[in-house]
């Protein structure tokens, strides 16, 4: 155990990373040793940042603190502190069933644990982090919360209304961040599409993006989690425009049957989802879409289910991912609707829909072979060095393995010329 050592374990989506970063920036300025996911614990003091989105991640959530509660019991920390979305959901239980831990913190009072420690929040550090992703990109969370209330979603029960970042603040991170090397920004939020409702009553997406575009030193912006209903256009233009915007966008969409939306309480239509999609590719010519579809909700039947693979083999999206509906308690499903869809029915489903688009993502893939594409150099691998196209977001999309003959820089761009394609990845050489 290493006194004035504490280590952060940060468990869920990348908003949950950001918050860590920004809590390590305020311990290291209060003079203690931090380190992140490290392979070995051996700090004085552990800090579990939770997810509480589906059950598998609970459960994720619930066995790591388990394991470090019994290193606390053999003497290996001294104090266990957990936070984040999971102690914001269930605090109440968690303290009653897991005694190991000494502090519960959620989403948002994680503050009070630099006052535990004995320590006073400094406000002038707040707009800075440690970054626990590679130099050269970062993640950007431009704003919290969610007001749309879809039937499965327990988000905003956990993370409350909408709350958006000012973007002066933003644009000023953005800023330090690029002084500092950092190349890449994965903007980031659960509603991209509301940025700017609650500040000024209107979409401000548009507007954050062109003006970080200018900002000198941001090489790639890239966006994630858009919201279908209620799309801010104005982003588009804005996309094709700027060489510094990836032709990339993450939009969730969940299903395309009129009858499942409905239920999913979506607010909007297969038709309304068919002209988006259209719009997109029409003002955003090569854009690379990523989707997530849910399989098996309530009133998905096996209609609904062949309307949505023929929706996918006609969108022939270049990035999807799915996952089968799990009822969350407090959410509007699961008070309204029956979840009657069997387990087994559900993963069938699964395996079906992911490989109809292992297909038609190998074709996609195939269609780059011979092409030179520009590549970020993200590390060095044994056969390979690895790296992403502008259309590769980090850890969930394909990856480029390129060929070691010649030395690559790690954080730097690279043309490189395709020579395979896999489904989820790209072989390459570094174009001559």
């Amino acid at each position: 155990m290493r006194r004035n050592k504490i280590d952060i374990i940060s468990l869920g989506c990348s908003k949950n990373l950001v918050d860590s970063e920004h809590l390590m920036r305020q311990l290291q300025a209060a003079g203690y040793s931090v380190a992140h996911n490290a392979d070995r614990v051996d700090g004085e003091t552990v800090v579990v940042n939770t997810c509480g989105f589906i059950a598998d991640a609970q459960q994720e959530s619930i066995d790591t603190i388990l394991q470090l509660g019994e290193a606390k019991r053999e003497g290996k920390i001294r104090n266990l502190f957990v936070m984040g979305c999971l102690a914001e959901r269930f605090r109440a239980d968690l303290i009653e069933t897991l005694p190991e831990v000494d502090r519960f913190y959620g989403k948002f009072d994680w503050k009070g644990m630099l006052a535990d420690l004995g320590h006073a929040y400094r406000n002038e550090l707040a707009n800075e982090r440690c970054l626990t992703t590679p130099p050269h990109y970062c993640y950007l969370k431009i704003s919290e919360g969610c007001n749309r209330f879809c039937a499965f979603c327990a988000i905003p029960l956990i993370t409350g209304r909408h709350t958006s970042v000012p973007m002066e603040v933003l644009l000023d991170e953005v800023q330090r961040l690029a002084e500092r090397g950092v190349k890449e920004f994965n903007v980031i939020a659960q509603d991209l599409s509301s940025y700017g409702m609650d500040l000024e009553n209107r979409m401000m997406l548009p507007e954050l993006i062109d003006r970080m575009a200018d900002i000198k030193g941001v090489e790639w912006i890239r966006l994630h989690y858009a919201y279908p209903t209620q799309f801010p256009y104005d982003i588009l233009p804005v996309m094709a425009s700027r060489d510094n915007v990836c032709s990339y966008l993450d939009i969730a969409l969940q299903h395309i049957s009129d009858k499942v939306l409905t239920n999913m309480r979506r607010h909007i239509s297969r038709q309304e989802t068919l002209d988006l999609l259209a719009r997109l590719r029409r003002e955003v010519p090569g854009i690379h879409i990523r989707t997530t579809l849910m399989v098996g909700f309530p009133g998905e039947g096996e209609e609904e289910f062949q309307e949505l693979m023929d929706f996918v083999r006609e969108a022939r999206f270049e990035r999807m991912g799915a996952f089968a509906y799990s009822e969350e308690n407090g959410t509007w499903a699961a008070e309204h609707l029956s979840d009657d869809t069997p387990q087994e029915v559900k993963q069938e489903r699964l395996q079906q829909l992911m490989a109809l688009q292992e297909s038609i993502s190998l074709d996609i893939q195939e269609q780059k072979v011979g092409k030179t594409l520009r590549v970020l150099v993200d590390r060095e691998e044994d056969d390979y060095y690895i790296g992403r196209t502008e259309w590769d977001s980090p850890e969930v999309d394909p990856e480029v393995l390129i060929s070691k003959e010649q030395p690559l820089a790690i954080g730097e761009f690279t043309d490189v010329r395709i020579t395979e394609a896999l489904p989820f990845e790209l072989v390459a050489e570094k174009d001559s």
